[in-house]
């Protein structure tokens, strides 16, 4: 095969293109769900006779089904330095590259698509996105830079006379062309030997024989002798196993060639598919019967299509086929077999014997008579594994509504598909009525049960989606019945629930304020500038953490860990281990030189367990070889003999122990008690608020390299915070500080992940590397198993009111789930409590606050760090006020505002206090109220099952750390004698765009082009004693720090500014040096001792729209105004807004994660547990930065928000709360209700109780064990 038009041969163990030193595609998550490894395989299609371009999932394609292929990276497309390709140039200037991490991934995925149809429209490029995630941008910029390439241009601009206000951040006019005829063309010598007949391949690695046979005869005969071989095409099936579940299949057979398994037939009965043919393929076989065919031969076609749009990505569905993805399970011929019920045994097996495999499928056509429809529900709408799945049959008497056939068939409700026989022998003669539906849905509810302990949890809400969905059908249905026998019409009210899921493209408009008349152009503060590196990281370029190249003698490290959460460890067991090839070593705690104590604030942990593991995940030990392969298969055979403890899970758990950490913390003002006497209604409730995981795209990394003398030890290390690794690490070694240098390039995101528990990995491979380089990043399953995450919060609340609604006193307890050590929870939990009014000034509060002590992995930091939980819980009692008391809540929240010169509850005086304004342009630019008379009229009139709700939130959110000696940064300025300047400060880069303000901020300093300025990395022998780069204070802090360095070099320099005014700067810095000025300069801050130095400050408006029936929503619009001072950089600022609000989006409505009773990790991966994608952005987005809000208290009058934007989705939420109050009110129900987050479609669904809920309730707490529990 070739590789960017370089000639490759096949090599056992060449795993990804790192082996050939190309480092563009990133390794996201392994198993096909993040794209960030996509590329394009091109290749002669014997069968269609033409050359077919693919995006693909690197991960899961495997070397050798690679033969006579052509495979193109983002490496191979364009260079910075040569010449950049369109959809490389397009992504960095849309400022649609922020951490980089998944940029190579976007890149060629529109490349891919572009290479297909070179104007392709705005379905095509989301679709295109379908199987790519970002954690950073919120998706709009990038959809915004490739929006260009598409039919229809819509920029979505806003029109303003005040030349004041801007709101395009680029000039797309001046983006390169695209020239299709300049495009790599695909190789002729591969074309040629893609047109020979094909031959038998074989290739025999360490474990596996590969053999790549050329006709049916020869996959036949190969079947007959290898019985257990397993058969791979795409590999979306049979990779993962081998992977995640440690599952070797010696033989594997890829029949990806034979013509007989990629045939396409049209027949008298329906169209026949050869086992072989790609999902893609089948999509556009069925989209092209579907144009030509009438329409009562193709509904089962149609629904299939539509099933097609949400099944993975587009990468997946390239190379899926019917042999690996048997995902159309409803009764079709199936060869001599019938694909019913028989069908499918066992879960993930089949009726096939092991000598015989699948030839091919056949989709039949409908006929007169004859209704068809297939629903599909999950957690996230694009790219999803279903939560209930069903495909439902039904066919009448001739010219009647009598029932003749009727078959249901569900997955999802039991380990194999499972078809309600006696509710469809019931409904057969019956006619299509409301008395079919109450027989069918009394039916289905006793026929169609789960256990209560089942796979998979949510069993109430999956049992009542087989009512719901087959309501859905049963509407749908008679409305084609009204149309074709003239029946009854289906009334209006009624009519959504038989609409198919659709959502517009989305449309956006940023506001921002332009740079005052003057301002030099060299000055680019308060410019939209690009991110400096977005180029480097959309050609690949860009340098991470496992970019750097391979030391000649270094090692690969994988951790050994836990599988119990609370447990003595009676004896390691390495024998089975010591067998694996290319094994060097085993490291546990007794092999440490230094300390095994550890903890980023108190020093409770241990770097390895050592007698007793306190969670599954606990890292026991290490396994260090020759390859990362090696390394991994060995931890898994290493034996741990236990004896175990009862663990603590979850919250309740903790307070049912007293499991606390100490201190308890409070804060108080005012007189509570005399506040409730005081209040005319006294309300009391709680919510409980999920966990969130990281995900940032590249997980945890770390390349050690001893020096050889002296104990020296140089991190290559993907942190936050490079000077806690520093001592954590030498602590561990037994050596001081200063013989520890830490280097971080840049992230691949971090929100907080990579503060506290990247160090852990740090120490256990500084540790193994004593004597040689070594290396270890980790998967994304260890990653997401052993670091932590969000706290999950329980909020209790007590609060008095008077009948206007206003806020009297409030009594708040927030229990916080810690895991097995302190991390940060101190502080999480304090700042959750300097947060608890969120922007309400209520007279008389109490807060108090308790760390949980559980046996889960710790959690620890993340983006917003315990103000959005206490702002969450102080939402919740608002609206509880607002339902109670009968008024909009947006008038109660409106009453309840602060004002400027208020005092917080830890006596803190608001100044420059901007949410009134915030609010007021909000409401404006929103057009809220004619907004909510439009959702009132939506949800009166004519919608019974699809119910739309509004919101307006504020957010107000302390800026510093509130442990007050981290309010403190350093810098580094160099100038070279060409008046280049090296610049280095205590702040890392993760895609926030820190380096990229530091430069401007060093640039209007000196009064010198950007250009000259350069940032390389952030070090530990450059600044020393850095604080993280967290708490969103970075550019505050290290700009400061920055711009003093500045002061101190042109105090320097002003002598021979004076003495030469007309020089150049160069002049300057020559004459210095000449005379022999020092051109170095270190430059240092600190803030006050304030608990924040100052405030952001925001407020969001959202409306979404709900299925009732089955929990589904979507956001319609949201417009978020935030107040950033004077924006050093609009582009980032927006960026920072728009991805924090994505990432919000996620933790209130989407993520989730998934404990077992014992305290394990079921959510691992992207396969199980859901961030949200491109199509989860809102169809109207609206970002607005306060104009004229300067802030005396920070660099250049700026604001920082990379923290602050995230509450903004909250109001997503409380939109969704309105909607379910609405369709609460539909059933006769009133008042307030609770709503834990995140409001997954389950909870939405349970929450809109009707008919349907109630024939399907919950089992007993107690009286089972659950499948996964509320930590």
């Amino acid at each position: 095969f070739m590789l960017n038009l370089v000639k490759m041969e096949v090599r056992p163990h060449a795993a990804h293109d790192a082996d050939v030193g190309l480092t563009g595609t990133k390794l996201g998550c392994a198993e096909g769900g993040c794209g960030a490894c996509t590329v394009m395989i091109s290749k002669f299609h014997p069968h269609l006779k033409c050359i077919v371009h693919h995006a693909v999932n690197a991960c899961l394609a495997p070397v050798c089904s690679l033969h006579h292929c052509a495979v193109i990276t983002v490496d191979g497309i364009g260079t910075v330095a040569s010449r950049l390709h369109p959809v490389q140039e397009r992504i960095a200037k849309a400022h649609g590259s922020q951490c980089g991490f998944c940029t190579p991934g976007m890149v060629m995925s529109m490349y891919t698509l572009l290479r297909n149809n070179p104007e392709p429209s705005m379905v095509d490029i989301e679709e295109a996105f379908q199987g790519n995630l970002c954690r950073c941008t919120g998706y709009r910029p990038i959809l915004e830079g490739y929006k260009t390439f598409a039919k229809v241009l819509d920029f979505g601009l806003w029109y303003c006379e005040d030349p004041t206000v801007l709101n395009q951040m680029y000039d797309p006019s001046k983006f390169i062309p695209l020239d299709p005829t300049q495009e790599v063309i695909f190789p002729p010598e591969l074309l040629n030997l893609g047109k020979q007949p094909p031959r038998q391949m074989k290739f025999k690695g360490e474990r596996v024989l590969w053999i790549q046979p050329s006709t049916l005869t020869e996959l036949l005969d190969l079947k007959s002798h290898y019985p257990e071989s397993k058969l791979v095409v795409g590999n979306t099936e049979v990779g993962m196993p081998m992977k995640f579940k440690n599952l070797l299949y010696p033989v594997i057979l890829a029949p990806a060639y034979i013509s007989e398994l990629n045939s396409v037939q049209h027949t008298k009965q329906g169209i026949v598919f050869g086992a072989a043919c790609t999902l893609t393929l089948l999509g556009e076989v069925l989209r092209d019967a579907v144009a030509k065919l009438p329409t009562y031969q193709t509904e089962v076609f149609k629904a299939i299509l539509e099933q097609l749009r949400w099944f993975a990505g587009k990468q997946i569905r390239n190379v899926a086929v019917c042999l690996e993805q048997t995902i159309i399970k409803y009764c079709f011929k199936f060869g001599a077999v019938l694909m019913d019920d028989n069908f499918f045994p066992g879960y993930r097996k089949t009726a096939l014997k092991p000598e015989e495999i699948l030839l091919s499928i056949e989709i039949p056509y409908t006929k007169k008579g004859q209704y068809f429809s297939a629903f599909k529900q999950s957690p996230r709408q694009e790219d999803d594994i279903a939560i209930v799945t069903c495909g439902m049959n039904v066919v009448f008497k001739e010219g009647s509504n009598i029932v003749e056939k009727i078959l249901l068939s569900f997955g999802g409700m039991a380990p194999t598909t499972v078809i309600p026989k006696t509710t469809c022998k019931k409904l057969i003669g019956s006619a299509w009525n409301e008395k079919l539906l109450e027989d069918a849905c009394a039916s289905l509810a006793e026929e169609m049960v789960l256990p209560p302990s089942a796979p998979g949890g949510m069993v109430p809400y999956r049992r009542t989606l087989t009512l719901s969905l087959f309501f859905k059908f049963y509407l749908t249905v008679k409305h084609y019945l009204a149309v074709d026998l003239q029946h009854e019409v289906l009334i209006r009210y009624y009519s959504s629930a038989t609409e198919l899921f659709h959502k517009d493209s989305p449309s956006s408009v940023q506001l921002f304020q332009a740079v005052p008349p003057g301002q030099s152009s060299e000055d680019f503060v308060g410019r939209p500038i690009m991110h400096l590196s977005a180029l480097k990281q959309a050609t690949g370029e860009a340098v991470y953490c496992d970019d750097i190249p391979c030391y000649e003698n270094e090692l690969h490290l994988a951790l050994i860990t836990s599988t119990k959460a609370h447990a003595h460890i009676l004896s390691i067991d390495t024998g089975e281990a010591m067998t694996v090839p290319g094994v060097v070593a085993f490291v546990f705690a007794k092999d440490i030189p230094g300390s095994n104590i550890t903890g980023p604030a108190f020093y409770d942990e241990s770097v390895l367990a050592e007698k007793m593991v306190t969670c599954v995940g606990h890292i026991v030990g290490a396994v260090v070889a020759d390859t990362q392969a090696h390394a991994q298969r060995a931890a898994k055979v290493v034996k741990i003999t236990y004896d175990e403890l009862k663990p603590i899970i979850s919250i309740q758990d903790a307070i049912d122990s007293q499991s606390f950490y100490q201190p308890v913390r409070t804060m108080k003002k005012g007189d509570t008690a005399q506040g409730f006497k005081d209040s005319d209604h006294i309300l009391e409730g709680e919510i409980h608020i999920g966990g969130q995981e990281h995900f940032y795209l590249e997980t945890n990394c770390t390349v050690a390299v001893p020096k050889g003398e002296d104990g020296e030890m140089e991190l290559f290390v993907s942190t936050q915070t490079a000077s806690k690794t520093q001592a954590l690490v030498a602590k561990a070694l037994g050596v001081p500080a200063n013989r520890i240098v830490c280097r971080v390039k840049r992230m691949g995101g971090g929100f907080g992940g990579k503060e506290s528990r990247s160090i852990i990995l740090s120490t256990v491979v500084a540790v193994a590397a004593m004597k040689r380089p070594v290396r270890c990043m980790l998967d994304r399953d260890e990653d997401m198993l052993v670091t932590g995450g969000r706290h999950p919060f329980l909020g209790r609340y007590k609060v008095g009111y008077m009948t206007s609604g206003k806020i009297i006193a409030l009594d708040v307890t927030f229990y916080a789930n810690a895991g097995n050590s302190k991390d940060l929870s101190f502080s999480i939990v304090e700042r959750a409590l300097f947060h608890m009014e969120n922007s309400y000034n209520i007279p008389h509060v109490c807060g108090t606050g308790y760390m949980c002590k559980t046996n889960l992995p710790s959690n620890t930091a993340f983006r917003g760090f315990g103000g959005p939980q206490g702002m969450m819980v102080a939402e919740s009692w608002m609206s509880d006020v607002a339902l109670a008391c009968g008024i909009p809540s947006y008038e109660v929240r409106r009453m309840n505002l602060y004002n400027e010169g208020d005092l917080t509850p830890f006596n803190q005086r608001l100044e420059q206090f901007t949410i009134g304004k915030c609010w007021e342009e909000c409401l404006d630019i929103s057009n809220y109220m004619k907004r909510q008379g439009a959702v009132e009229e939506f949800n009166r009139y004519f919608h019974r099952w699809t119910k739309r709700g509004l919101s307006i939130i504020p957010t107000k959110f302390g800026i510093s750390f509130t442990s007050v000696f981290l309010n403190q940064a350093g810098a580094l300025v160099h100038i070279y004698t060409d008046g280049s300047v090296l610049l280095t400060h205590g702040g890392t880069e993760m895609g926030q765009g820190l380096h990229t303000k530091m430069v401007q901020v060093a640039s209007r300093a000196l009064g010198i082009p950007c250009s000259k300025i350069f940032i390389s990395e952030t070090s530990t022998n450059t600044v020393a004693n850095t604080s993280p780069t967290a708490a969103s204070a970075s550019s505050d802090l290290n700009g400061m720090a920055v711009y003093n360095a500045c002061q101190t070099l042109l105090q320097r320099l002003e002598p021979y500014k004076v003495k030469n005014p007309k020089g150049s700067w160069e002049d300057w810095v020559n004459a210095a040096y000449f005379d022999r000025v020092n051109l170095s300069a270190n430059g240092f801050y600190n803030n006050s001792g304030r608990a924040f130095n100052y405030f952001s400050y925001g407020v969001s408006c959202s409306e979404v729209e709900i299925d009732c029936l089955t929990g589904r929503q979507k956001t319609l619009h949201t417009t978020i105004v935030m107040d950033v001072g004077k924006s050093l950089n609009p582009a980032i600022d927006i960026g920072q807004v728009e991805g924090a609000f994505m990432q919000g989006l996620g933790l209130f409505t989407l993520e989730e994660l998934h404990y077992s009773p014992q305290g394990s990790l079921l959510t691992r991966g992207p396969g199980m547990y859901k961030i949200p994608a491109f199509g989860d952005i809102p169809v109207e987005l609206q970002v607005s930065l306060l104009r004229d809000s300067p802030n005396d208290k920070a660099i250049f009058s700026s604001k920082v928000l990379g923290e602050p934007p995230l509450f903004m989705a909250a109001s997503v939420f409380y939109a969704i709360k309105d909607a379910i109050t609405a369709a609460r009110s539909e059933s006769g129900l009133s008042g307030p209700f609770r709503l834990d987050s995140p409001a997954t479609s389950e909870r939405i669904r349970n929450a809109c109780e009707d008919r349907f809920t109630k024939l399907c309730p919950p089992a007993e707490p107690g009286t089972y064990t659950p499948w996964a529990v509320r930590v």
